[in-house]
């Protein structure tokens, strides 16, 4: 059976270090506020989100430390790389984030970035960190299914 996709959705970049330093509670879909220059720099796939998080001022979301270069071809109307940029989130959304970011000991991190119907989207992640022990289990998994792949590929 083929797996569906969706053909108005373009990802422009994915957090891989994310999945495996933190444990998913909870996804949302977020728009992005963007200058001009940096909704270009994003269309050329310049972006780098792995070591960014998202904070809450003033009941509003936002996205520290994400790194969008500036863009070669504006001249004085540049952007700062690593401004914090504004997260448009429903208010219902936004309610559902703030406590469990406050008190419960959850981050926001970003699981990647991509295009849908034009519009520059972000994927947030209501997150807890894993242990060293967590990582470990993981990485030894990973290597008992290689191994396991391997062996059934010279048995048949």
């Amino acid at each position: 059976m083929k797996k569906k996709t969706n053909p108005g959705l373009k990802i422009i970049t994915l957090n891989r270090k994310a999945g495996f330093n933190y444990f998913f509670q909870d996804l949302f879909e977020a728009g992005v506020v963007l200058k001009g220059s940096e909704i270009k720099s994003i269309r050329f796939g310049k972006i780098n989100i792995a070591d960014s998080y998202a904070i809450e001022k003033n009941r509003e979301i936002y996205l520290i430390n994400s790194h969008i270069p500036a863009y070669s071809y504006a001249n004085n109307q540049n952007h700062n790389p690593y401004a914090e940029r504004k997260l448009l989130l429903n208010k219902k959304e936004i309610n559902k984030i703030i406590p469990q970011v406050n008190e419960g000991g959850f981050s926001l991190i970003p699981t990647k970035m991509y295009f849908k119907k034009g519009k520059a989207k972000i994927e947030i992640a209501i997150a807890k960190g894993k242990k060293k022990y967590d990582k470990r289990d993981v990485k030894k998994s990973r290597d008992w299914n290689r191994e396991k792949a391997r062996y059934f590929r010279k048995s048949s």
